[in-house]
Parts: C-alpha cells; sequence; structure tokens
C-alpha cells in the first residue's frame, strides 16, 4: 500500500509518533489510509451539512477495516457569487479544489479517497483531482434540497427558479414587493444543492453515471435518512475498490463520458456540464471533443444508471 511508505520501517518511527499524537493506534496506523476530501463550509447550502456526511463515510470506512483521515478544500456557491463583478472567482476555484486534494493525497500517501462535494464547481474539481491521482476514488454527495411550497398555494412546489422568476414580475409590475419576500422565504426550505437542474444537480447525476459514484448519489434528498444510508455504503465500496484495485483509469473511459453526455442530454442538464466533462477528460487522457455530443445525438442507444 502507498500509506506504507510513511508507516513501515524503523526510520518511520518519527512519522508513527506523529500520527499517534493525533490519536491514531498502531491498528489504524496499519490499515489503509482512506482520505476523505470534505468540503462542508458554512457559505453553500448544499455544504453546510456535508460533516454529517462525512461521518457517515467515516463509519462506512470503520467497518470496512479501513483508517479514515478528514482533510478540508474550499468551495463557493454559484447562486450567491453572481451577478456581481466578482462572479468570475467561481470557476477558476475549480482547479484550486483539484490543486489542493492533489497535494494532500500526495504528501500524506493515501491508498484510496472518497470526495464529498455537492456544488457547482467542486464536483468537477474533484473529479479532476480524481483523475490525476489515479488511486480507487469514489464520491458521495450532500444531495439536493427539497422543493418549497408556494405561500399563496400550499399545493403548488417553488424552487430557486420561482424567486428568479419573481424578481422579473416585479420589476414588471405584476408582483408585489412583499408577495416576492414570501416567495423568498418559502423557495428553499432546506439545505442541499439548489432544486434544479443548475450544475450541482447536473454533475452529482452525471458523476454517477460515469462510474464515480454509487446509485442514487444525485437523486436521494438532503433530508432522507437514506442519504446517510448511501454515505455508510461509500465508506465500505472505497474498501472494495482498494482490495480489488479499481482506479479512476479504469473507470473513466471514453464510453463511460459517452455515457455521461446521453444522460446529460436525457436529464436536460446545466450547459456547464459540457465544460466540466472536458476538464475531466483532460486530466483523465481520454480524447474527446464537443463533436460527441452530436455522435452521440445521431445515434442514440440504451445507458443504464
Amino acid at each position: 500500500m502507498r500509506s506504507h511508505i510513511a508507516t513501515k520501517g524503523i526510520a518511520r518511527a518519527p512519522h508513527r509518533s506523529l500520527m499517534k499524537a493525533m490519536g491514531y493506534t498502531d491498528r489504524e496506523i496499519g490499515q489503509p489510509f482512506i482520505g476523505i476530501a470534505n468540503s462542508a463550509n458554512e457559505l453553500i447550502p448544499g455544504h453546510m451539512h456535508l460533516d454529517n456526511i462525512v461521518k457517515a463515510v467515516k463509519s462506512g470506512i470503520s467497518m470496512a477495516g479501513g483508517t479514515s483521515m478528514e482533510f478540508s478544500t474550499i468551495g463557493i456557491c454559484d447562486g450567491i457569487a453572481m451577478n456581481h463583478k466578482d462572479m468570475h472567482y467561481s470557476l477558476a476555484s475549480r482547479e484550486l479544489i483539484a490543486d489542493s486534494i492533489e497535494i494532500t493525497a500526495m504528501a500524506h500517501l493515501f491508498d484510496a479517497i472518497v470526495m464529498v462535494p455537492n456544488c457547482d464547481k467542486i464536483i468537477p474539481g474533484m473529479l479532476m483531482a480524481a483523475a490525476r491521482l489515479n488511486i480507487p476514488a469514489i464520491f458521495i454527495s450532500g444531495g439536493p434540497m427539497l422543493a418549497g411550497k408556494h405561500p399563496e398555494n400550499k399545493d403548488k412546489k417553488i424552487d430557486l427558479v420561482t424567486v428568479f422568476e419573481a424578481v422579473g414580475a416585479v420589476q414588471s409590475g405584476r408582483m408585489t414587493e412583499q408577495q416576492l419576500a414570501d416567495i423568498e422565504n418559502a423557495a428553499c426550505p432546506t439545505c442541499g444543492s439548489c432544486a434544479g437542474m443548475f450544475t450541482a444537480n447536473s454533475m452529482n447525476c452525471l458523476t454517477e453515471a460515469i462510474g464515480m459514484a454509487l446509485p442514487g448519489n444525485g437523486t436521494i434528498p438532503e433530508p432522507m435518512s437514506e442519504r446517510i444510508r448511501l454515505a455508510k455504503q461509500t465508506g465500505i465500496q472505497i474498501m472494495e475498490l482498494l482490495e480489488n484495485d479499481i482506479t479512476p483509469d479504469k473507470i473513466l473511459t471514453k464510453d463511460a463520458f459517452m455515457n455521461a453526455l446521453v444522460v446529460d442530454m436525457a436529464l436536460g442538464c446545466s450547459t456547464n456540464t459540457v465544460l466540466h466533462l472536458k476538464a475531466v477528460a483532460n486530466e483523465a487522457h481520454v480524447a474527446i471533443d464537443l463533436n460527441l455530443i452530436n455522435d452521440v445525438s445521431q445515434k442514440p442507444r440504451i445507458y443504464v444508471l
């Protein structure tokens, strides 16, 4: 295992001593090191709860005989970082995320890694890092938020798109500012990625379609206990990937990217997904170009999620 470089032999006594300073036992030090890239923060509704997801992932890793090692990375909410001059920082954060994960995983000799994103540029940034590292890797997102209820019609569901539309309605004189405020307060009732086929939900579905996450990664809502169970299963699954030496280069194939493009069009995903899939393909050294979209659309086939 890669981690043995830092844990085995007389010359590694100082390394083990530092690990014991963090509370790791000899048994834990002797087990596979599984990094967990946690993008939790208090900036993004889709990330404010990720510590709970990571806790479940750790439980799964422990059950399967691994030692989890959590670290953090940055994240930006496109919904908040937009419509002002500093919105250009969002895309640039993708490369910073990929770089920070690569640096941490290489320096600390993880045997495998679990990526825990949920929104926008964090997902492709982590996919890029997984392709670069090419150690066993798997993803578990935080899940989408639930839809809200319209304040004037509780049988009608609303989401962030409704707020955008309401802004236009106020500006055109078709809605009062108080009605807008009522919609604003009801549209996003839980944490999770924005309830709409924006970049976050699109990329979480495509991460599943491309084979880097378990079924349900893109669709189980954030508040559901099923999401926690999926996180535990993800922790167990990374140990199976490690045992069988299933690395990203065996998953991120040209066929996998074709599959993702088919699912992209079937779901009506965000247009940003093509940009991100191309970036991930470059890191995976898979030769694809945008003409593949035309190829897929002209030669429909059945793919299974």
